[in-house]
């Protein structure tokens, strides 16, 4: 651990050496996930955002092993295939490279050279399955292969068994700015409130249960089509005032909706 803490010093969490696998007698320093399996069905795809680049994850380039890396200057337009990995309990709780802590059980991945944060589409081109994560660290280091996924992300797509598969990510655009921000001043009524966007309408319909049980108030699922497939929007409404709004707001934290977007 010293060389590679060494190797990696410019961000102090730099956390990702290569691909990942079940741990095993024979490879007893491979990382692994927990003793039985977790079901993740129920976690949500990342969202994406407008956030500020990364304070600690973004320098000009990096040297890894030898290898100089170029971050870019921005995500629009990548689009690349090749092999995914992913890592679990061995870094889990640990500094990833934006600065944020290592949650396996989140939605999240590294990449040698997208900026931090960016979200991504990836698909595995095995089966068809794809999620959406959020970027949040560097690597993997390992030749041929583009990123590493978080377990819930790998369970998603059907990679922890093989360790690797073969996947195309591609880089998304936030369709507005999301988080806890003011609604326009503008705003016309009804509107509604969207609390979650995901690649599986499975998910958005887990999520459209839950609230519609919590808030009390409708939930639908409306699909926009994107240049890189279809998202399910979870829409909360309709609401037909600014005290109800208002409501709605001051809840949503404890509904574990952490950014909403207001719509009309």
């Amino acid at each position: 651990m010293p060389a590679r803490a060494k190797a990696l010093c410019f961000c102090c969490g730099l956390s990702l050496l290569g691909g990942c696998s079940i741990k095993t007698s024979d490879f007893p320093d491979e990382d692994y996930g927990p003793e039985s399996p977790v079901d993740v069905s129920h976690i949500p795809d990342a969202v994406p955002q407008h956030a500020p680049r990364s304070k600690y994850g973004n320098p000009p380039s990096y040297t890894v092993f030898g290898k100089t890396y170029h971050v870019l200057e921005h995500a629009r337009g990548y689009r690349a295939r090749g092999l995914a990995s992913w890592y679990g309990m061995k870094f889990h709780g640990r500094r990833t490279s934006s600065g944020e802590s290592y949650d396996m059980y989140a939605m999240t991945a590294a990449h040698k050279t997208l900026p931090l944060p960016t979200w991504v589409r990836v698909t595995n081109l095995d089966n068809g399955k794809s999620v959406v994560v959020k970027v949040n660290d560097r690597g993997p280091f390992h030749a041929g292969r583009i990123i590493d996924l978080s377990y819930a992300a790998a369970s998603k797509l059907d990679v922890l068994a093989r360790g690797t598969a073969p996947v195309e990510v591609v880089a998304l655009v936030p369709e507005n700015s999301a988080g806890m921000e003011e609604p326009p001043l503008s705003l016309q009524f009804p509107a509604w409130v969207q609390i979650g966007a995901f690649s599986s309408r499975e998910n958005a319909h887990q999520l459209q249960q839950r609230l519609q049980e919590q808030a009390g108030i409708a939930a639908i699922i409306k699909p926009l089509e994107q240049s890189t497939g279809l998202i399910y929007r979870v829409w909360l409404g309709p609401v037909d005032n600014q005290g109800q709004l208002r409501q709605i707001r001051e809840k949503l934290p404890a509904w574990g909706i952490e950014a909403y977007r207001v719509v009309q």
